[in-house]
């Protein structure tokens, strides 16, 4: 951030701060930091991450950042420190967008508590705000949604849409919103060919129809029935699942989906669901029974429940840092494959009682690393759909392996490039030798070294840089984070509490 940037963020949040009447001490109180804090931002001598500005300006409402040519923001860190205390993991950032998107079925009053205030769900909400969605942030974290009686699905905004995958999911909560319309390409990670026919198989069996133009969806609305239906779907896809859910809950009859994916987002969209007064029988396993409601009016408030893949990443930053960390609020049911593949490479790991997460739902756990040696495994690493290993959290433990004595394989079986990714943590010091563009060996322990290296346009790849930077003695810089702020909320600031060194900075 140049020193003019600087100055022009606190000249104009002082005026912002004086023309709502505050005086330090109440925004210090609004934000949950110290009034000194306060002084030196409005001295220009306080470093403010990405996140505290959008803080700031949800809280004014108004511009904190001079309007211009977006800069690139990247973080600098000075690794081979040792970790300690505690962080919580945050809500899920997938159960977040699903139920953004199942808000659409609710003609009432939707209240999200303490979402995920990350670029993916922004844009989400400037697509739902541009067909006419009332989204108002309540606070930091609360978020709540009013859709208007007839949504303005012509204005949608195409770049917002254009810039995430998740924009296919509202092809379910629309599913007979109009009779046609135009549904902007999806756009997201760059992961290889993802095809959005396994969508289309599936909502096929409610009479949709889509076209591909150019650059558009032309989607056509299946005519009214109430007829009951059963299906399988081909791929077990946890989107894919989500949509068809949201396809069945506001269609008259019954729908029995088979091959369904029971991962974490997905039962908490159905929680969500059966809030709203959806029957759905079958939560949590591969046949899904799901009565319809055609018309829903129902305010109420739901919390989404913590996100297993960013509890994978906070355990993955005190296992390469050899670091005895505590990580609260793990949502167990979804990390159990995880935590013994690490207690099988030798990861000492001490586990707390189970406990409630805020829906009422989700088994919670608190998981505590210890200074282990590590051990590749015997067999391959892999993932497998849910309750396997999490095809998210695979990418971890290329860090992790690079930590263990030994070869060990991973093999990503879903994606085509991802694994190619992951050979920049050669960059940093590590051995991965791709075999194939799902294979890699990575050979360990390794000697971590500091560099500079730009993210690669993947979310998890991209997180695992930023782990490894933390083992890697001396200052790193992980340039364009864009892709990581997708996906996490403020997990470099998170990961200072835990005694970390990580900045953000501005060319």
């Amino acid at each position: 951030m140049t020193q003019e940037t600087a100055e022009h963020i606190a000249a104009t949040l002082k005026d912002a701060r004086i023309e709502k009447g505050w005086t330090q001490g109440q925004l210090a109180e609004a934000l949950g930091t110290s009034q000194s804090a306060i002084t030196r931002m409005e001295q220009g001598k306080q470093n403010l991450s990405l996140r505290m500005i959008q803080r700031l300006e949800t809280i004014f409402e108004r511009s904190i950042v001079k309007v211009g040519k977006p800069q690139m923001t990247h973080l600098r860190i000075e690794g081979g420190r040792t970790l300690s205390g505690a962080v919580d993991v945050n809500s899920s950032k997938n159960a977040g967008v699903a139920l953004l998107c199942a808000s659409l079925i609710n003609r009432g009053t939707t209240v999200l508590r303490r979402l995920a205030r990350i670029e993916e769900v922004n844009r989400i909400v400037e697509v739902l705000t541009s067909i006419g969605v009332e989204c108002t942030w309540l606070n930091d974290t609360d978020l709540q949604l009013r859709r208007p009686e007839v949504l303005d699905l012509a204005s949608m905004d195409v770049d917002a849409a254009r810039r995430t995958r998740s924009v296919i999911m509202l092809l379910g909560p629309l599913l007979d919103e109009s009779s046609e319309y135009r549904l902007p390409y999806a756009g997201g990670c760059d992961l290889g060919t993802r095809t959005v026919e396994p969508h289309m198989q599936a909502l096929r069996q409610f009479g949709l129809t889509v076209e591909a133009t150019a650059g558009f969806y032309a989607v056509h609305a299946p005519e009214p029935d109430s007829r009951n239906r059963s299906f399988v779907l081909t791929e077990r896809g946890d989107t894919v699942t989500e949509n068809a859910i949201m396809a069945a809950a506001h269609r008259r009859g019954t729908t029995v989906i088979r091959n369904a994916s029971p991962n974490y987002m997905v039962q908490d969209l159905c929680f969500y669901l059966e809030m709203l007064g959806v029957q759905i029988d079958g939560v949590g396993t591969t046949t899904l029974k799901i009565t319809g409601q055609p018309r829903v009016n129902a305010d109420i408030e739901y919390f989404p429940s913590e996100d297993p893949i960013e509890a994978m990443s906070l355990i993955t930053a005190g296992v390469v840092t050899n670091s005895e960390v505590t990580i609260r609020r793990v949502p167990i049911e979804f990390m159990e494959i995880e935590l013994a593949t690490l207690e099988q490479m030798g990861q000492q790991l001490e586990i707390s009682g189970e406990y409630m997460a805020r829906n009422g739902r989700t088994r919670l756990v608190d998981v505590t690393t210890k200074p282990s040696e590590l051990r590749a495994p015997e067999d391959k690493i892999h993932p497998m759909p849910f309750p396997g290993l999490n095809i998210d959290n695979l990418p971890f433990f290329a860090v992790i392996a690079a930590n263990a004595h030994g070869q060990t394989m991973i093999h990503d079986w879903v994606y085509e490039n991802r694994a190619i990714y992951l050979t920049e943590l050669n960059r940093l010091g590590a051995q991965v030798q791709l075999l194939d563009p799902h294979r890699i060996y990575v050979n360990g322990p390794t000697k971590w070294r500091a560099a500079e290296v730009g993210c690669p346009p993947a979310l998890r790849p991209a997180a695992c840089l930023l782990l490894a930077m933390l083992a890697a003695r001396g200052v790193s810089e992980l340039r364009n984070i864009y892709v990581i702020e997708r996906g996490y909320e403020d997990l470099a600031e998170r990961l200072n509490t835990i005694g970390a060194k990580v900045e953000y900075f501005q060319d």
